[in-house]
């Protein structure tokens, strides 16, 4: 089996090419989805984080508060990075194993280079965007203001150190039929 690592800073289009890798029926893991779920789950990131005011009225983490304490201040960035990616690890190792019979499985993992989980991966397929689209689309997508919306972009590694640590290059600076397209003859040999 293949082992590919979809990575791409935030808003750079990972998820349509999940969906388009879905829809040609590929293994999937969306990590994000899996750090939302962990987020629920361990009990070390409410005891951690208990002090800052990241809960719902139902005593649920709201990732919208957590993101906010922890994109403005890099220690405890840190720290729940420290808590998170090892059991995000061991989820994608249990995806693998789970669809060791396939000829190959795709994880979606934004995060791949600042976790230094390229040692998981066989290869690594990077979804690139021009910066001013991804701030644009994050901003629409997600409702927040241009400054936060920065923010979050300048916490992540630069996408040119990335795009060279990588084995393929989907560029996403259009449309989605441009992108199916792309994302499309990337996988007609696999």
């Amino acid at each position: 089996m293949i082992k590919f690592a979809i990575a791409g800073n935030i808003a750079s289009g990972k998820s349509t090419v999940e969906e388009i890798l879905i829809k040609h029926n590929f293994p999937v893991l969306d990590t994000d989805k899996v750090c939302h779920r962990l987020l629920a789950e361990l009990e070390e990131i409410k005891i951690e984080f208990g002090n800052y005011d990241i809960f719902t009225p139902q005593n649920e983490i709201s990732r919208e508060k957590l993101g906010k304490v922890v994109f403005t201040n890099q220690e405890l960035k840190i720290k729940l990075e420290n808590i998170l990616y090892p059991n995000v690890r061991i989820e994608i190792e249990k995806f693998f194993e789970e669809n060791k019979n396939k000829s190959c499985a795709f994880v979606a993992i934004p995060l791949l280079f600042e976790a230094k989980m390229e040692d998981l991966f066989d290869k690594i397929i990077f979804v690139y965007c021009d910066d001013e689209i991804r701030l644009t689309r994050l901003i629409e997508r997600n409702s927040y203001d241009r400054e936060y919306a920065q923010k979050r972009l300048d916490s992540q590694m630069s996408q040119e150190i990335k795009l060279s640590k990588s084995d393929y290059i989907i560029n996403n600076n259009s449309d989605k039929n441009t992108l199916e397209k792309e994302v499309e003859e990337l996988i007609k040999n696999f």
